[in-house]
């Protein structure tokens, strides 16, 4: 073979490689920012299996873009808003179907060291393929879903799920209590 046939097989070899690893991991918009990927099919994993992300309570997701931090509005005297309820989503691996899915992790992070209750998010019409315990999130009615059963979200603490759509549901706080 010719020198110059090699080079131009083997570059383009190696940019099919790297378009393939960049799509897998997210990069070039590939996926959505904070994506956690799951290359269980790589290793030969069971049939049957729904490719779920093991829960680590030390791992956090990224924000997603475009979403600013926004600091509580605090009136003097007051124990928490809705801005110490920080929720972050991120794409995981689809169910066999095909199906793409999202974990969310509904976290409060209140400074004054306040447990937030009655949780409620903006969440248009939230259906997911995957059941999801309704003791952790479940839809009301339309725009309305309550977080962890309207129990008390401690200080620090996180309430984690998955759901299973064809598009990423934006889910933002309305309304807590302060407990």
């Amino acid at each position: 073979m010719e020198p110059k046939r090699v080079i131009v097989i083997v570059t383009v070899f190696l940019l099919f490689s790297i378009g393939f690893l960049a799509t897998l991991t997210g990069f070039w918009g590939g996926a959505r920012s904070g994506t956690l990927v799951s290359f269980s099919f790589l290793f030969g994993s069971e049939e049957g299996t729904n490719y779920t992300l093991l829960h680590t309570p030390h791992r956090k997701l990224l924000p997603r873009p475009g979403t600013e931090k926004v600091e509580p509005n605090r009136i003097w005297g007051e124990k928490c808003t809705k801005s110490d309820i920080v929720i972050n989503q991120g794409s995981t691996a689809p169910l066999p179907s095909g199906i793409p899915t999202y974990t969310v992790e509904i976290m409060n992070m209140c400074v004054s060291g306040c447990d937030i209750s009655a949780i409620h998010l903006r969440c248009g019409w939230f259906s997911s393929a995957r059941l999801i315990n309704p003791k952790l999130f479940k839809r009301l009615r339309y725009n309305d879903c309550l977080v962890n059963d309207g129990r008390p979200l401690v200080n620090g603490g996180t309430v984690s799920f998955q759901y299973a759509n064809t598009y990423l549901y934006p889910l933002s706080v309305s309304s807590v209590v302060c407990v």
